[in-house]
């Protein structure tokens, strides 16, 4: 009798250690894994030209709005990174060219700011020359959504202009201010998924625009960019 309550407890007991296993493992971190472009070089457009900033567009927030005065975008490093002095500023920084699916790959890094919080920027796709269609990739190290990696914008959904917000977990995987992460939105189809340092943290699959600018956000912190490029999916 009792070999067989001993028996049936540690039953129980297992069972539980597996329950406890499999809930963990569902609500564990996806396997992150190198970026695209560290797989693959090949294929990818720099949109840096190291010289100038020919072919970006500054468009204010919100588009009926008149750009500040201050323009915060300049080449740093030799031209190897986009420096943005945001302090003051809130504005769009848009590629000229419109691109449909396809990897954007951004790497950035806040300026630290000692006892400062609340750093914030972004990183658009598909998005309207003009700033009224737009959908963001959040950069920010925040109290509340959208928090960093976080999906949001004004999108059109059947027609209609609708505010959406996807919520991921890239804030459990980002590095602090002052160091630098990577980014990379992918575009395919109505799917846009976004990996932060190497892990996919962030996917909605119901964008129904399917082209537009890709850009970067000045929104009042200094941040730097580079290895700012695209490569075309087919």
């Amino acid at each position: 009798m009792r070999h067989v309550l001993l028996c049936g407890w540690l039953g129980i007991l297992t069972s539980a250690m597996l329950a406890v296993a499999s809930g963990s493992g569902a609500n564990s971190q996806p396997a992150s894994g190198p970026s695209a472009l560290d797989q693959d070089s090949k294929g990818w457009v720099d949109l840096l030209s190291g010289k100038d900033l020919q072919g970006w567009k500054r468009v204010p927030i919100p588009p009926d709005k008149t750009l500040n005065a201050k323009n915060p975008w300049s080449l740093a490093d030799g031209g190897r990174t986009l420096h943005c002095d945001g302090v003051g500023v809130k504005e769009m920084f848009l590629h000229e060219h419109v691109r449909g699916d396809g990897i954007f790959h951004v790497e950035w890094r806040f300026q630290k700011v000692a006892a400062k919080t609340g750093y914030n920027s972004g990183v658009y796709v598909r998005t309207a020359a003009d700033g009224t269609v737009w959908h963001q990739a959040q950069v920010a190290h925040l109290d509340k959504p959208p928090l960093l990696g976080d999906l949001f914008g004004e999108t059109r959904v059947d027609g209609q202009m609708k505010h959406f917000q996807v919520l991921g977990q890239g804030s459990k995987l980002a590095r602090p201010p002052g160091e630098w992460n990577t980014y990379e939105i992918t575009c395919k189809g109505k799917t846009i998924t976004v990996r932060v340092n190497g892990t996919v943290a962030t996917t909605w699959d119901d964008c129904q625009v399917p082209r537009g600018h890709v850009g970067l956000q000045a929104e009042f912190f200094v941040i730097d960019f580079r290895n700012l490029k695209f490569k075309a999916l087919p």
